[in-house]
């Protein structure tokens, strides 16, 4: 028996990366689980792996950045399964550039999927996961904590993110529903892929330094762990807890290293 044996589990951004490993750890935990995006291929990919390990799973297409999808998702869900125990909000992706070179659309769709996707999840989840004393994560990042030129939308996205799931935790305390905040450093994912208007490129080089990038499998494994632990906070990987630290009590010295030795406009730097 695992963790999260039987439990419903529903993950947005779960065709992929993260979200994927996310399911197939739930899954081999135990768990029952709902994934949502909006490729549904690779959904239905994501349920043929979770079904082959003996759990029941279900693609529910759905785009964050419109509420009214993602509470058609939670009423399919809940319909299928008859409750709900943990959800993940998951999905997110990253604008990057300078500054004053990012547009208005840019910034809104950086903050419509990253921040308003992950509190329309939370809310219209909520009314179910108390009913359970469920769980609630919210895929943040380790840039909630430290920021880096060329990626001002993606870092605001997650200091809002962490801001919010913060107040949700006081929120929720004595409801017997937590809410864990998870700060991924650099993770095996497809953030490098997506450009600055949403759209996939297979062919795109992940810049980022592979030396110090975690799988995405044993990225999920902590995850899972700190959300049956009902974390309020969680960052990993090692690089990401140095620099979350560094963010939060030495923001002088980061400015300092990084107006002088960092690449400038590096794309941002977690799953």
């Amino acid at each position: 028996m695992g963790i999260f044996n039987d439990k419903i589990v529903w993950i947005t951004g779960g065709g992929s990366g993260i979200g994927r490993a996310l399911a197939l750890e739930f899954a081999a935990q135990g768990a029952h689980v709902a994934v949502s995006g909006r490729r549904s291929d690779k959904l239905s990919a994501v349920v043929s792996e979770i079904e082959a390990s003996g759990k029941k799973g279900l693609a529910v297409p759905c785009d964050v950045t419109d509420d009214r999808a993602v509470d058609d998702a939670v009423t399919r869900i809940v319909k299928e399964f008859g409750r709900l125990d943990v959800v993940v909000a998951n999905a997110g992706m990253g604008v990057s550039g300078p500054f004053e070179k990012l547009t208005d659309a840019e910034w809104r769709l950086q903050f419509g999927v990253n921040l308003f996707g992950a509190v329309s999840t939370a809310r219209h989840a909520l009314p179910h996961l108390r009913r359970s004393s469920g769980r609630l994560a919210l895929v943040a990042s380790v840039m909630g904590h430290i920021s880096i030129a060329g990626s001002s939308a993606y870092c605001a996205s997650k200091y809002a993110l962490r801001a919010i799931g913060l107040a949700l935790s006081q929120e929720l305390h004595g409801t017997g529903v937590s809410c864990s905040l998870l700060h991924p450093g650099f993770v095996q994912s497809e953030i490098a892929q997506v450009d600055n208007r949403g759209r996939f490129h297979p062919d795109r080089t992940d810049k980022r330094p592979a030396k110090l990038m975690w799988p995405a499998d044993k990225a999920a494994k902590v995850m899972v762990k700190a959300i049956a632990r009902r974390k309020r906070e969680y960052q990993f990987t090692l690089h990401g807890r140095v620099a979350a630290w560094f963010g939060r009590h030495l923001p002088g010295l980061v400015h300092f290293v990084l107006t002088r030795f960092a690449p400038k406009n590096r794309r941002p730097g977690s799953g």
